[in-house]
């Protein structure tokens, strides 16, 4: 810390005043700062490693490659005097653990210990340990087709003004909460997109809900998930017609998944045929128009597929 800012990080304590000489937890400032100081000192090496403050992953096609990836940036760590702890590293893994999630292989899944956490986690009593629940699992969501639809009964049990108050741990409650734990117990498994490859959003909207499917075909026309994604309709979305609801799905992925989308030919799969003709006929429908417009910077072709071709994006719009 520099000295101004070592006056500022100080505070008193029965055994007198306390001024820090380097960052502590539990300053509000430091996440952003080391952080930033992070991306900073890696900064050139976004092609084969990721910080996130003190993690950071390496990832190399080849042994070879990933011995000189690990020269570069142990190089920049000391130069920048910087310590590592040699038990908390784990080098020439062909799967590591990485923020909740095991990843290598181009595929990841949730960390056994966390999954673990969640089964034995006790059923709620009040809307605080609903939301501490909803927030572990949460963290997996993508991992999850149906999620919005199977947590609903947990979420509509957090009305109420009242934020604190005792909940009523209805059947239905139960039965999202076991649901919940049992797909987590038969760990998912998303894939790692491949850049080379196109990529296709698959999209289904019903009358409350819409669901997305991000994947990607491989040689043999076989799907991979990437990501799952559901949310329900607002109020004012659910009045609609078909067609809106349709594409507001569209919309609602692409904005949610531009990031790898930008600049790449992709395809869209839906069931609602009149979408097919989204890019060169939306009629006199003035928000139709409008979401056409907002299109129009991506490169995307519209497919029809039946609705039981996919019926896994179906049911994630069953909210």
């Amino acid at each position: 810390l520099t000295k101004r800012a070592q006056r500022y990080a100080g505070f008193a304590t029965n055994f007198g005043c306390y001024i820090p000489k380097t960052m502590p937890f539990g300053l509000v400032s430091a996440p952003f700062t080391f952080s930033k100081f992070m991306a900073e000192l890696l900064k050139g090496c976004e092609d084969f490693c990721v910080p996130y403050l003190d993690d950071v992953a390496i990832f190399s096609n080849s042994l070879d490659e990933h011995v000189k990836h690990l020269d570069v940036i142990l190089r920049k760590i000391g130069n920048a005097k910087l310590k590592i702890k040699p038990s908390k590293c784990s080098l020439g893994r062909k799967t590591v653990k990485y923020l909740g999630h095991v990843v290598g292989n181009g595929i990841r899944s949730p960390v056994e210990a966390k999954i673990q956490a969640i089964v034995n986690f006790p059923a709620p009593k009040t809307k605080t340990e609903i939301r501490r629940l909803i927030g572990m699992i949460g963290y997996y969501s993508r991992y999850i087709k149906d999620y919005a639809k199977i947590v609903e009964p947990l979420t509509n049990a957090l009305r109420g003004k009242n934020k604190r108050e005792q909940i009523t741990w209805t059947p239905e409650c139960q039965k999202a909460f076991d649901t919940i734990k049992g797909k987590l117990v038969e760990r998912p498994v998303l894939h790692a997109p491949d850049y080379s490859k196109p990529f296709i959003i698959q999209v289904d909207s019903s009358n409350t809900g819409t669901g997305v499917v991000l994947c990607q075909r491989d040689e043999k026309g076989e799907e991979h998930p990437i990501l799952y994604l559901s949310r329900k309709f607002i109020k004012a979305e659910l009045n609609y017609c078909t067609t809106e609801k349709e594409c507001l799905g569209i919309i609602y992925a692409i904005k949610k998944l531009h990031h790898y989308l930008d600049g790449q030919p992709f395809k869209i799969e839906t069931d609602h045929n009149p979408l097919v003709w989204l890019k060169s006929n939306v009629g006199n429908n003035q928000r139709l128009m409008r979401w056409s417009l907002a299109l129009q910077p991506f490169n995307y072709t519209i497919i029809h597929r039946p609705g039981k071709s996919i019926k896994h994006v179906d049911a994630l719009s069953r909210v």
